[in-house]
């Protein structure tokens, strides 16, 4: 039996290695239009590669994937974040934690490509680089696959793996989508996920790699979303963490120049007005020859501050006894509910696809098609994603790896 796996990210190396972990002597073969294996693992984590989370409580791991949770339930419970950081000690890539996100201790993704490499050319995968896949059809009980360059291939057993549409200098152009809807599926709509968001403000970029620790960001669109997190500022407007969580949830609102989103911040999520306002005055009462700006500094960095202030039209350098209740009230209304205008994600800033192969045409089970016997999918050309701290390329270990056993047809 032939298997080939078109696409060499994540899902497919993990595809692959667990079908040679199954069966040594397995034919399989691996397709990569990239010259090298995992491009996009390699930008994980800012290079550093955040392979998993350490979240090990299953329903509160689900909570991580606006799309698909229920659905890749399954998976996850086959192949636990607990299970990937256990498979990658294994294949001698020591780990270390850092909060929530698992990197390998060497700060370097590139350890964890080279292991794949080397693990598949040791046990007689064939690997095809730097040749694109044109066309896939059904041929008989198999799979016929024309390629760029050279003859075309036949397989018994086809697992897509080629990524989503986010990242597209990595390879990851949607050419998978047009193999799916070759063989018969179909594609949910697909947009933009873990993007930056550009602001109509200009004062935005006076605050660039200004960051904010923790934040409750309500973004306002024809729906509402909120989410608790860091941010920073940048030269076109917003990103970080929560930033990337609050347009997970957003990914199919709609920006246009007569359709601006709103976005609320509460930067000290940790109190209500009256008791902020309240710590402020009494702040006021035991300095009151401190300045407004050295008062609220105690809140907020300088610099944003000196924003709010032009807005509220406010002399920061006043002391807080000449400051009136009013004011002072109209400062907290500020740190609770600052306000900014979106006109847009920021253009090949996106990280992940939002939307992909059905997920009702997929048995969540074995990542086997139901509608075509034979083909397997994995990774983010289904429509699955996750917020941003490995919770994504845990999907691509968990689909990859139960593609793998299943293409196999067995157990690992």
């Amino acid at each position: 039996m032939k298997i080939l796996i078109v696409g060499a990210g994540a899902a497919g190396m993990m595809a692959a290695a667990t079908i040679i972990e199954g069966d040594s002597d397995a034919e399989v073969c691996v397709v990569e239009k990239n010259a090298i294996l995992g491009r996009k693992v390699l930008l994980s984590g800012g290079g550093r590669c955040n392979l998993t989370t350490a979240e090990t409580d299953i329903p509160l791991l689900m909570k991580a994937y606006p799309r698909g949770g229920r659905w890749l339930r399954f998976a996850m419970h086959e192949f636990s974040p607990a299970d990937v950081h256990a498979w990658f000690e294994k294949h001698r890539i020591p780990l270390k934690t850092e909060g929530k996100k698992i990197f390998p201790r060497s700060n370097d993704g590139e350890d964890v490509t080279e292991m794949f490499l080397h693990f598949l050319e040791d046990n007689n995968v064939e690997i095809i680089l730097e040749t694109a896949v044109e066309t896939i059809e059904k041929d008989g009980d198999g799979f016929k696959v024309s390629l760029e360059y050279g003859d075309d291939l036949y397989c018994d057993k086809l697992i897509l793996t080629t990524g989503g549409s986010a990242y597209s200098h990595t390879g990851s152009s949607g050419d998978g989508y047009a193999f799916a809807r070759a063989l018969g599926h179909s594609i949910s709509p697909l947009a933009a996920t873990l993007t930056s968001f550009a602001a109509v403000e200009s004062w935005v970029s006076e605050l660039a790699g200004v960051s904010i620790e923790n934040a409750k960001l309500k973004l306002v669109g024809e729906e509402k979303y909120e989410v608790s997190g860091p941010f920073l500022f940048t030269h076109k407007g917003v990103s970080g963490p929560g930033i990337f969580a609050l347009s997970s949830l957003s990914a199919f609102e709609k920006f246009s120049k007569d359709s601006r989103l709103k976005l609320f911040v509460d930067f000290v999520p940790g109190m209500n007005s009256g008791s902020l306002s309240e710590e402020i005055l009494q702040k006021a009462k035991g300095h009151p020859k401190k300045t407004l700006l050295r008062i609220m500094n105690y809140y907020l960095p300088k610099s944003l501050l000196a924003v709010i202030f032009d807005q509220l039209g406010l002399d920061g350098t006043k002391t807080i006894a000449e400051i009136s209740k009013k004011n002072i009230n109209r400062c907290v209304e500020s740190l609770k509910n600052f306000e900014m205008t979106l006109k847009g994600r920021i253009p090949g800033a996106e990280i992940v696809t939002a939307g992909g192969v059905k997920l009702d045409e997929v048995d969540s089970k074995t990542m086997e098609s139901k509608i075509c016997p034979g083909l397997y999918f994995g990774g983010e050309l289904l429509d699955v994603d996750g917020f941003t701290g490995g919770y994504n390329l845990q999907i691509a270990w968990a689909t990859g790896r139960l593609a793998g056993v299943s293409a196999l047809g067995g157990d690992v």
